[in-house]
């Protein structure tokens, strides 16, 4: 392995470059440590899936660049993009990461607002009389 592994992933509308690493001691997200920048504990443990999956919780480090969309969007960009990294690192992690599903990218946005109704889809309220 390199100084590190790269790799970049999106959903909705956030983007996730990570950086991962085999000699670093602390996880970074934004500059900020990972216990710091996500509050929810669901959320926390979504994070670490792909690494907790393939037993590296504690081998690989990374740092994280992520942007755009809500703490949501931004923890499963980031899930995603460290998948995307292990299968690099590691080919054979790859049958592991795509049976839990990790490795398929979730394409649902949010859908604009259509002309002449309320939302996307909801429509004026019609009374017959």
């Amino acid at each position: 392995m390199s100084k590190y592994t790269y790799s970049v992933w999106k959903r909705k509308t956030a983007s996730a470059q990570v950086r991962l690493y085999a000699w670093k001691w602390k996880d970074i997200i934004n500059t900020k440590e990972v216990s710091e920048y996500i509050n929810r504990s669901d959320l926390f443990e979504k994070l670490y899936t792909p690494l907790s999956l393939t037993k590296n919780k504690w081998k690989f480090y990374f740092e994280v660049k992520v942007s755009g969309s809500g703490e949501s969007a931004q923890v499963d960009a980031i899930k995603h993009a460290l998948a995307k990294a292990l299968v690099e690192v590691e080919p054979s992690f790859r049958t592991v990461l795509k049976e839990a599903g990790l490795l398929t990218r979730d394409a649902r946005k949010v859908e604009r607002k259509k002309p002449g109704k309320h939302k996307a889809r909801k429509s004026m309220q019609w009374s017959k009389r």
